[in-house]
């Protein structure tokens, strides 16, 4: 095995000697795509809650819980004969390259050494036309503005690229103040597929409206973070890490008091709430 470096062939290594079928761990060796692919996901959200946090000492161990989560599917993969780790980073750095012309059109003699990009917004813009020339290099024939939004991501960041796909061709609210009235329109519609849940909560088709009605209130909910050109999944952390730090300061306020938060009726358990709002 390599020294103890930071060398990457160490922590192929590593992966190798954990997936060896005869010397290596059990629990690696039994693992597939499948049920590696959860960990891989988790992992990415630990990286964002570390930044989120401000902690680079964790952000540190948790890039690297995610980089091997990468050494892992590849490792995978080349046992298949598939593809290898080395693969995975040709394949990434030969993408950057061909889609940042304005920036290595020189080093890659690709003829675009003029190729200037703005701002941000523009390099967007530049990064999915890139993206919709290589689908139809590739043969895919589906020609659609919304072509490419992965269905694996999480369905608001699905539905916020939806969204902001759509909105290239110039479909889409011209303020947020249409679509503030929309989420009221949408508040009623819920509201109403509620009470008719609640006259016949037997009744599957009212059930299935109520969600899609529910879908719906929270597709134009992110389309008003889209449009205040906040980040939806920031927000709604913001809004769990605010909800759990009031929780937690009503149960140490009923236990100072000699209560059990779990014993008292709601309205007792508000008055709480509200005490831990003002802290």
């Amino acid at each position: 095995m390599p020294e103890q470096t930071g060398d990457i062939a160490r922590l192929l290594a590593i992966m190798a000697a954990l997936r060896d079928p005869k010397t290596g761990c059990p629990w690696d060796v039994q693992q597939d795509f499948a049920s590696i692919a959860p960990y891989t996901i988790e992992e990415a959200y630990e990286v964002a809650d570390a930044i989120g946090r401000g902690d680079l000492g964790d952000l540190r161990e948790e890039l690297g819980d995610l980089l091997l989560q990468v050494v892992f599917h590849a490792r995978m993969a080349e046992e298949q004969g598939a593809f290898a780790f080395a693969d995975v980073v040709a394949a990434i750095s030969d993408k950057m390259t061909r889609r940042h012309p304005h920036v290595f059109a020189r080093s890659t003699g690709s003829g675009q050494a003029g190729a200037t990009v703005e701002d941000a917004e523009a390099q967007t813009r530049e990064w999915e036309e890139h993206k919709r020339r290589e689908r139809e290099a590739s043969g895919d024939a589906d020609s659609s503005a919304l072509a490419g939004i992965a269905r694996g991501l999480p369905e608001w960041q699905r539905a916020v690229k939806l969204q902001k796909r759509a909105a290239r061709v110039g479909f889409d609210w011209p303020s947020h103040a249409p679509v503030i009235d929309k989420l009221h329109e949408e508040i009623d519609e819920v509201r109403a597929e509620f009470e008719a849940v609640a006259a016949d909560p037997g009744d599957a088709a009212a059930r299935d409206r109520l969600e899609d009605e529910l879908g719906d209130l929270l597709f134009v909910a992110a389309n008003l973070t889209r449009h205040a050109k906040v980040d939806f999944g920031a927000a709604l952390r913001r809004a769990n890490a605010k909800f759990e730090r009031r929780f937690r300061a009503m149960e140490r306020l009923a236990t100072d008091d000699g209560a059990d938060l779990s014993a008292l009726p709601l309205e007792a358990q508000d008055r709480y709430w509200d005490r831990a709002k003002q802290q």
